[in-house]
């Protein structure tokens, strides 16, 4: 098969192991972690070059690329990543990882816990935090030889996670671009996300998170989170252009089986879902989410919170995203425009919903290419340095 010109075409992911006892936020040990790992173009000689991605909820480290030659799907933000493309490999080194708590080669519930016979940890993995997730790419950092990063990414949950960077490690980082993202989860997204996590919690397959031991899973369970959370990421626009009220049949059946072709399209990602992640994994992901609100260690205050960065923000927000609204960027610029932070702020037109950030959708591409500025960026950053 031949790739694309822009693409970084095939890739390998890599395995790093930590075997330092690793303290949680919530006050439990991991007493060694792996982190998957894909990286994307060359570091240059002073290590300058450098950019973070950093997943959503259910992302992983295969942002771009093809892991075989008969590989038809490219990696979750292949759009973005790649020769000449917003993130050009051509000039930056990216990395992009699978989380610990994750279900995609990172150590998490799946993997065998060295305190219980290597069992699989199921339930006993801890719950983890954010801060927790920037901990262990700090410490990435450090293997890999990245002392600064150019620029560290995310959109959603990512989005969260380079805000926590600019705030734990503002030392560390030149450029925090933080895309559909939120300072922290309203009532109502706690309250989906809830939802999703009781329809795991209550399937009966889900034997108290111990189903690998059960050789089961929550499927049910799983399908329904899935499905519920996708109605989340799409617009009613969206939905309406791709399904409107289309049956399947072409005729009212009178039953409950699939007969709108969007009831279709829930059960069939539903299902794809359940196949592809771990319950318990979901469990943790939402969590984490839900505890995230950087002003609680600065008196509540996101103004106080953001007077820690050092680095220049780029915000960006989707005008039919309902999950994470434009509203909840705009609350994070204003506190940084209220510590006299430097932050470019776009609201894009976009159908797509929340997941908006995951397309290439031209004014968008331009924007990140912009605010990353490639090779005339780096050449200004290498001369500040000398």
């Amino acid at each position: 098969m031949s790739f694309p010109s822009d693409s970084v075409g095939l890739v390998t992911p890599q395995k790093f192991s930590f075997e330092a006892p690793l303290e949680l936020e919530c006050g439990r040990i991991l007493p060694r972690f792996d982190l998957m790992v894909e990286t994307y173009g060359t570091l240059n000689a002073d290590h300058s070059n450098a950019i973070l991605i950093c997943h959503a909820l259910s992302g992983h480290h295969h942002a771009a690329g093809f892991h075989h030659e008969d590989d038809k799907k490219a990696g979750w933000w292949d759009g973005c990543i790649g020769p000449g493309k917003a993130i050009d490999t051509n000039h930056f080194f990216v990395v992009s990882l699978n989380n610990i708590g994750g279900c995609n080669g990172s150590t998490g519930p799946t993997s065998p816990n060295p305190e219980n016979e290597n069992r699989p940890y199921g339930p006993d993995f801890p719950l983890v935090t954010v801060r927790d997730w920037v901990k262990t790419q700090a410490m990435l950092s450090d293997r890999l030889g990245v002392d600064v990063w150019y620029s560290v990414i995310g959109g959603s949950l990512g989005g969260m996670q380079a805000l926590q960077w600019s705030l734990d490690y503002p030392d560390r980082l030149k450029k925090c671009a933080i895309i559909a993202s939120a300072p922290k989860l309203s009532a109502q997204n706690i309250a989906f996300n809830e939802v999703a996590r009781q329809s795991i919690l209550s399937d009966p397959d889900f034997h108290h998170g111990r189903y690998l031991e059960n050789d089961s899973y929550p499927k049910r369970g799983l399908i329904l989170a899935r499905m519920v959370g996708h109605i989340t990421y799409l617009s009613e626009e969206a939905m309406k252009q791709k399904f409107g009220r289309d049956l399947k049949s072409g005729k009212f059946m009178y039953g409950f089986d699939v007969e709108f072709q969007v009831e279709s399209y829930l059960r069939y990602q539903g299902e794809q879902f359940s196949r592809n992640f771990d319950a318990n994994t979901y469990l943790i992901m939402t969590k984490a989410l839900d505890y995230f609100d950087p002003s609680r260690e600065y008196e509540h205050s996101l103004t106080n919170a953001m007077r820690q960065p050092k680095c220049q923000f780029l915000v960006i927000s989707f005008t039919t995203d309902w999950r994470f609204s434009p509203s909840r960027s705009q609350e994070l610029v204003d506190a940084l425009i209220d510590n006299h932070q430097p932050v470019s702020y776009l609201e894009i037109e976009a159908e797509q919903g929340h997941d908006s950030f995951l397309f290439p959708i031209p004014l968008y591409v331009k924007t990140l290419r912009a605010f990353l500025g490639g090779e005339q960026q780096l050449q200004s950053t290498q001369l500040e340095a000398i």
